[in-house]
């Protein structure tokens, strides 16, 4: 019972105390304000740091090579266009990328995963991903990667990357996954 009455005691005088605490005249609130802003002002004035220019650094020939390669290495998937297993142009820097990090590294090995889209028969997709792992293979052995340390296999439309069904979703899935 005297819990009951302290708590409501409390809910009634809480509020009250609340309002009683914010409330100001407008005076105070100015001067208080300037106060603090004529304050920051030279504390500000106080504890200024100088610091010098940093010049931009050019980078060598050699060090943008390394930096293109190194952006071009993290990227694992090739793409295709419909029904073909030929490599774009622009999938060869990534590729160069990944040879030469194989050829540098050889005890690392590569698996390339095929894929189509979801047109055409399973067998089909299956021998088109297939010819699409082995065209990358061929690229990466032709760059001078052992064979030994490339394996290649086809997942035809059995992994798709975009599960919906319009052309967008089937230019994502024709593709070849590099993975180590």
């Amino acid at each position: 019972m005297n819990l009951t009455m302290i708590s409501k005691s409390l809910l009634i005088a809480l509020p009250m105390l609340a309002l009683g605490a914010c409330s100001s005249t407008g005076d105070t609130d100015s001067e208080s304000t300037q106060t603090a802003t004529e304050k920051a002002t030279e504390s500000t004035a106080d504890n200024t740091v100088q610091t010098e220019t940093i010049e931009a650094v050019e980078l060598t020939e050699e060090e943008l090579m390394v930096q293109e390669y190194t952006a071009a290495i993290l990227e694992t998937t090739i793409s295709f266009d419909f029904d073909k297993s030929m490599i774009k142009p622009e999938y060869i820097k990534i590729l160069d990328a990944h040879a030469k990090f194989l050829v540098n590294n050889p005890e690392k090995s590569l698996t390339i995963e095929g894929h189509t889209d979801e047109k055409g028969t399973p067998e089909y997709n299956i021998a088109l991903g297939e010819r699409r792992a082995a065209s990358v293979s061929t690229y990466l052995e032709n760059m001078g990667v052992a064979s030994s340390q490339i394996s290649i296999v086809s997942y035809g439309e059995e992994k798709p990357v975009n599960f919906s069904h319009d052309a967008a979703a089937w230019a994502d899935n024709r593709r070849a996954e590099l993975t180590y």
